[in-house]
């Protein structure tokens, strides 16, 4: 449920509801908007039953709502406003589509700063790249490690772009928030609750990609665990689904990109290069993604994918990428939204 509080209420009256909660074993989320204040409860509030009632006679309580969804501090009922992130100056969820591009894997200080210049040239808001590479094999590569980090934060620091890049264990977040701007958990990893508990109590933006066969609403209340952290810059990802079709690495779903912004606040990502798994159809896919209304793309580009130690197939080279930031311009455009360099 949420309670909502009168216009000008005071902040003694929020704190006393936030405390009365606390006392009751609940969790008190607070969200300030321009037209409300509403204070989101989390915990078994069935044990209760005539907490809505109590609730409703505390003073600064305008009214007591509850909340059909299962997932609760992502619902558009918690926060009808959309929620914008800004990472460094780069607002994620606002007007403009952020593109985040970079090569799948650091592999070389050469590799991750020729890419990061190239991306940025053509657009790119934020540098993506992968330290840490969860695999299906065990004999692929696996990353870096910390010096995959340090490579890609020197391109972060020469080119002026944010960084995001994959944190895979519970363990690894305290040194991966030192190197990174925004935390990738992946697909694997999506009901890793340990680990989304962990990001949620990081003081960094999370972005949250969809399972390989989750639901939507599974999805989602991984989500709640971060936000129930205290953690609210969370941004969602669809990177295509696991269905019975073959020709491509996955199935992108695209109209998860609706559904989401029309059941929750928060900001989503397409990622067409895991959800095809092949170049030719990243341009495509991320063109009907900005068409279906994300917030941004993210692309893995690599100065010679045929070479490269990770996701080859699927990476675009940097002609390629500079021909799928100038397609997705116009479509950009045509639904009320910008990029950069198209404004």
């Amino acid at each position: 449920m949420i309670v909502v509080m009168k216009a000008g209420s005071q902040d003694k009256d929020i704190n006393f509801v936030l405390e009365r909660l606390q006392g009751l074993g609940l969790q008190g989320h607070l969200s300030r908007g321009v037209e409300r204040t509403v204070i989101g409860v989390v915990g078994v509030i069935s044990t209760i039953p005539d907490l809505r009632e109590r609730l409703e006679l505390v003073a600064g309580v305008a009214e007591v709502v509850p909340i059909s969804k299962p997932f609760k501090l992502s619902s558009r009922e918690f926060d009808p406003q959309n929620t914008v992130i800004d990472v460094g100056g780069v607002k994620i969820g606002g007007r403009e589509v952020v593109v985040m591009a970079g090569p799948c894997a650091a592999e070389t200080p050469e590799q991750v700063m020729s890419t990061a210049r190239a991306v940025k040239a053509a657009g790119a808001r934020i540098l993506r790249g992968g330290a840490f590479k969860p695999s299906t094999s065990p004999y692929s590569f696996r990353g870096l490690g910390e010096e995959g980090l340090k490579l890609l934060a020197e391109a972060r620091q020469e080119n002026g772009l944010p960084l995001i890049t994959e944190v895979l264990t519970p363990q690894d977040v305290e040194l991966v928030v030192k190197y990174a701007d925004i935390l990738q958990v992946g697909a694997r990893n999506m009901q890793n609750f340990i680990l989304l508990d962990e990001v949620g109590q990081a003081k960094k933006p999370v972005m949250l990609k969809r399972g390989l066969s989750a639901t939507i609403q599974e999805w989602l209340l991984a989500a709640e665990y971060i936000l129930a952290q205290g953690n609210r810059e969370l941004i969602l990802c669809e990177r295509g689904i696991r269905t019975f079709e073959t020709y491509t690495r996955n199935t992108m779903d695209v109209s998860a990109i609706p559904i989401v912004h029309k059941e929750t606040h928060l900001p989503i990502i397409a990622d067409p290069s895991h959800g095809t798994g092949k170049w030719e159809l990243v341009t495509p896919l991320a063109m009907a993604s900005v068409a279906a209304g994300a917030d941004g793309l993210m692309i893995e580009v690599h100065p010679t994918p045929d070479a490269a130690l990770k996701d080859g197939a699927q990476s675009l080279t940097f002609e390629h990428f500079g021909d799928l930031m100038k397609k997705v311009a116009p479509v950009a455009q045509a639904v009320g939204r910008t990029m950069a360099g198209s404004r």
